[in-house]
């Protein structure tokens, strides 16, 4: 992140949600499903600065789970449905609405660390301030 003065700020919401790189919104920010590349082709932007952890999976799990479960259990307090309608709607409706959002959600994360910066704290003081 050292040349970044050549670069005009991105959004982290358009870059990111569409796996771009963060930094020139060309090259790729994924290799697979949810594997970050080590950097970028187009400008060679570093990613090892990314970490995401589990934030996407926390936020599919508030905001995407709940309701896919809510959903299920709906469907199974007033229907009383067999097994199988559950293999029909509720097991596809909870896979769409948790396995599609991961990659968006880490993108924009990813982004969202690169624009703003993000790292891992440090308390004040410390020998490694220097």
């Amino acid at each position: 992140m050292a040349d970044d003065g050549n670069w005009a700020p991105l959004s982290p919401y358009a870059t990111g949600v569409q796996g771009r790189c963060p930094r020139c919104g060309q090259g790729h920010l994924f290799k697979g499903f949810l594997t970050i590349r080590p950097r970028c082709e187009a400008c060679g932007l570093d990613y090892a600065f990314a970490d995401p952890a589990d934030g996407p999976a926390f936020f599919v799990i508030c905001f995407a789970c709940v309701p896919s479960v809510a959903l299920a259990v709906w469907i199974e307090t007033v229907f009383s449905p067999p097994f199988w309608v559950h293999l029909l709607i509720s097991l596809p409706f909870l896979l769409l609405t948790c396995i599609l959002p991961l990659r968006p959600l880490k993108g924009w994360l990813v982004a969202s660390q690169y624009i703003y910066r993000a790292r891992e704290g440090r308390l004040q003081g410390s020998p490694n301030d220097v």
